[in-house]
């Protein structure tokens, strides 16, 4: 008895299985999962700094001031991120430029702007840079003006192209990845060529810019005043 029931049963399954219609079986698709691209410290500390807010920025503008001793220099930009459209204004002249298409004029106005926008978003050129960078990081490296153990992140730039061909930063960082301190080495040189805080961080849109660098002797002070930006 229990083999005929074994029988009719798998009989009614067989019969049940052709009986399916084609169209009402379902394949299940196969999905694939987006693979996560592994961040690196240069991404860290660049998202710290809102990174990933730039792609909505559409225009930045900035004054550029130095303090030293009783000297003040300040020289203003207005860039237009998508356009590359800069305005460079200073004490003694105005001059609007693209920077696909610079003249001589334009580009030594533009060395100048590549300067003061560096010191500005630094952060973010560890990742518009990287392919022409080498870094190594080290944790519980003494700061050079707090003297206090950070993380500190060493970058090179290559030999070839760009403003500052060889040259080498230190940023020191604690756990947030905001940069506190760092370190301008020219050519890579083991003795520092200038040491400076980051602070005074505010924030627009997303990103956070530190207004205010000062050396440890206090007589020299980098800062930016009149800083806007405009998001989509």
């Amino acid at each position: 008895m229990r083999k005929i029931f074994t029988f009719i049963l798998a009989t009614t399954l067989f019969i049940s299985c052709k009986e399916t219609k084609k169209e009402d079986v379902v394949t299940p698709k196969e999905t694939l999962e987006p693979v996560k691209k592994e961040l690196t410290i240069l991404d860290s500390v660049a998202n710290a700094h809102g990174f990933k807010n730039w792609k909505n920025i559409t225009q930045i503008q900035f004054t550029f001031n130095v303090d030293r001793g009783e000297n003040h220099f300040n020289r203003s930009w207005n860039w237009r991120t998508k356009s590359n459209d800069v305005l460079a204004i200073s004490a003694t002249d105005t001059l609007a430029y693209n920077r696909a298409s610079m003249d001589s004029i334009a580009k030594k106005t533009n060395a100048g702007f590549i300067n003061d926008k560096y010191w500005l978003l630094a952060p973010f050129n560890l990742v518009w840079d990287k392919d022409n960078i080498t870094f190594t990081t080290t944790k519980n490296e003494e700061a050079p003006i707090s003297k206090k153990p950070m993380q500190k992140l060493t970058i090179v730039y290559g030999n070839d192209g760009g403003y500052t061909p060889g040259d080498a930063y230190d940023f020191y960082f604690e756990d947030d990845y905001l940069i506190k301190e760092w370190v301008y080495r020219k050519a890579n040189a083991a003795e520092p060529s200038m040491s400076t805080t980051w602070e005074n961080y505010t924030e627009q849109n997303g990103l956070k810019i530190a207004l205010d660098h000062k050396n440890a002797e206090g007589n020299f002070k980098l800062y930016f005043t009149d800083v806007k930006s405009i998001s989509e």
